[in-house]
């Protein structure tokens, strides 16, 4: 049998949900379970922590402490694309294979990259901002009206400046 845990000890747990939609507990049963906790509460939580991103994919970060979990959002630079679009909710069963075809500010991909400059593996903010111009191509859209290849291009050439952008520093206790 498996040592007993900690209650103080504090445990992340990471996961892939739908935002707004409970799991299913068969899934989370196996992640937290061993923790002490009660699947279909978790579920119920993660629905109610994601209800902002309805429809869309994201990663949600559960921290278990003294058999209490909290639920917290880490959005993918795709999930922060597809929000900025301003799309209205859908309903993933019934239409699949979605392509979003707006169209995206450029003050909209300096936010965006902002949000995802501490989990980038970029020396600089304009490495961010490529990184963010990739994820645009892939989703569809467009960055007012231009295509994120050609945007990527200005930004090589010049054309476009980047300020440097230094996210405050997560400290670890």
């Amino acid at each position: 049998m498996p040592p007993k845990l900690d209650p103080n000890e504090i445990v992340v747990v990471k996961l892939r949900a739908v935002g707004g939609e409970a799991g299913a507990t068969s899934s989370l049963a196996p992640k937290i379970g061993p923790l002490g906790l009660s699947p279909k509460k978790v579920g119920d939580d993660i629905a109610k922590g994601t209800a902002d991103w309805k429809g869309l994919k994201v990663t949600v970060k559960l921290t278990v402490q003294n058999r209490k979990a909290t639920v917290s959002v880490v959005p993918s630079a795709a999930a922060l694309i597809v929000r900025a679009l301003k799309e209205p909710p859908r309903d993933r069963k019934k239409e699949k294979n979605i392509k979003h075809n707006g169209d995206i500010s450029w003050k909209d991909v300096i936010e965006i990259a902002k949000v995802m400059r501490p989990r980038s593996m970029a020396r600089k903010m304009k490495g961010t901002v490529k990184e963010i111009l990739g994820s645009a191509q892939s989703v569809g859209c467009t960055i007012e009206g231009k295509h994120p290849h050609d945007v990527i291009e200005q930004i090589d050439a010049g054309e476009r400046e980047v300020a440097d952008f230094d996210p405050p520093r997560e400290v670890s206790a």
